[in-house]
């Protein structure tokens, strides 16, 4: 159900025009722009950052281990999904192997910047594609799984953001978050990557249970290299690369080969059961009970 921003009121309709009210959204870059205002705004984020992963996403270990552990909890708990939204979902990359997992599913992913719908629409033509603020959620009772993928991180009133989500989400339906853990990990990295905060489980558990839902999985991934993790973050220096690419996405084809088999691994591990109390990311899985 589509959900009127500016007066408040749900409704039923092919178009996005509120038909208490009148109210259109805007346009920004080809994409409805629920909260354009926004996209023109940040603190500090470079948009060109979108640039830069899309390059190289498709090859880093990080990001191909990311998608495999989220495929695994996808087919795990929401099998039948058929309505998905990814919020934050930048360049696409997650978006695009969900297609892969769900052919079948009504596909959408939101932005708050228009910039990385750009490089989403060419991964994934069939999605439809929006710009929003993920405290003003234009829909209610409509998604059966939506997905968040180191987002909450970014967004300063996370609780808001968590009961939008909650409401967006159909009796039923569930969540998938990833969130980067750990508050003694914070770093350099965090500071470019303009995070609110590092999570731990106690407040990642909090916030989602007060939101609503009644939590069905938590656990950590990047644990085995969790040792790695903390050298390199230790050895950060302030100062960023020239072309302020996080270093940690820098690495030897020889060591990205490495890290990648150590994640099948774990990967392989976390499938079977195999718990782990600490980890670079959080991921947890909750469902809005019917």
């Amino acid at each position: 159900m589509k959900f009127c921003l500016a007066c408040q009121h749900p409704y039923n309709d092919t178009v996005w025009k509120c038909p208490v009210c009148g109210d259109v959204p805007a346009e920004r870059g080809g994409f409805l722009a629920f909260a354009p205002a926004l996209a023109a705004q940040n603190d500090g984020f470079n948009p060109e950052t979108f640039r830069h992963y899309a390059a190289v996403e498709a090859g880093h270990f990080w990001f191909v281990a990311r998608n495999d552990i989220l495929r695994d909890r996808m087919q795990r708990h929401f099998s039948g999904a058929k309505n998905i939204l990814e919020i934050g979902c930048g360049t696409g990359f997650v978006l695009a192997d969900t297609r892969s997992t769900f052919p079948a599913a009504r596909l959408s992913g939101s932005d708050i910047y228009t910039e990385g719908l750009g490089f989403a629409k060419q991964r994934v033509t069939s999605a439809f594609l929006f710009q929003m603020d993920a405290c003003h959620i234009p829909f209610r009772d409509e998604f059966d799984l939506i997905g968040a993928y180191d987002v909450l991180e970014h967004i300063e009133d996370d609780r808001a953001a968590l009961g939008q989500i909650y409401q967006a989400c159909q009796p039923g339906g569930g969540v998938i978050f990833t969130v980067p853990q750990h508050r003694w990990l914070w770093s350099s990295t965090d500071d470019y990557a303009h995070h609110k905060r590092r999570y731990t489980r106690a407040e990642l558990l909090d916030k989602v249970g007060g939101a609503g839902f009644k939590v069905e999985y938590v656990g950590s991934f990047v644990s085995l290299l969790l040792p790695v993790m903390l050298a390199s973050r230790l050895s950060q220096k302030s100062a960023q690369a020239e072309d302020r690419m996080d270093a940690g996405f820098k690495i030897g084809k020889l060591a990205n080969r490495l890290l990648g088999a150590v994640m099948k691994l774990e990967r392989w591990l976390i499938a079977r059961g195999v718990s782990f109390p600490l980890g670079g990311t959080l991921l947890l899985v909750a469902r809005r009970t019917a």
